[in-house]
């Protein structure tokens, strides 16, 4: 396989990828979309952050990011609250049950990929966590610049 092969390999492998992780949420919360679970893990890495914070990590627009929130204030896993150093500002942080919910879809998703990933030696594992922390800092570096 020559170089220009395996890039259209990757990309289609990717592809079913996306595709797999999009279906395989809802199995695992039904009120829980793939997009909600990044946001709720954003909020829980972060500590709570702003709608606009959310848009821009993962580039997405603004009204999705919008509508999101509101469907995870409505299922009570995202609640705002008034910034203490500026009241202007509205932060978004989980709820009990956020971090509840979270950890549990967490949880399933982890044994999924353990499952799945099972029979890998050891160092196939490292080496493909490599592959994946390298080829996402590439668009951490490229949204820096």
């Amino acid at each position: 396989m020559d170089a220009d092969e395996a890039v259209e390999t990757i990309q289609r492998e990717m592809t079913a990828f996306a595709r797999r992780a999009r279906a395989s949420a809802g199995r695992m919360h039904p009120e829980l979309s793939l997009v909600s679970y990044t946001l709720l893990g954003h909020l829980e890495e972060s500590e709570g952050c702003r709608a606009t914070d959310l848009a821009a990590h993962y580039a997405l627009d603004k009204s999705t990011v919008s509508r999101q929130v509101a469907a995870l204030e409505r299922a009570r896993l995202v609640e705002r609250r008034v910034d203490p150093g500026d009241h202007r500002v509205q932060v978004l942080h989980l709820t009990e049950e956020g971090r509840r919910i979270l950890a549990q879809v967490t949880d399933s998703r982890r044994t999924a990929f353990r499952e799945r990933l099972a029979d890998w030696p050891e160092e196939d594992l490292r080496r493909f966590a490599g592959y994946l922390v390298r080829y996402n800092a590439w668009a951490t570096r490229a949204e820096e610049s």
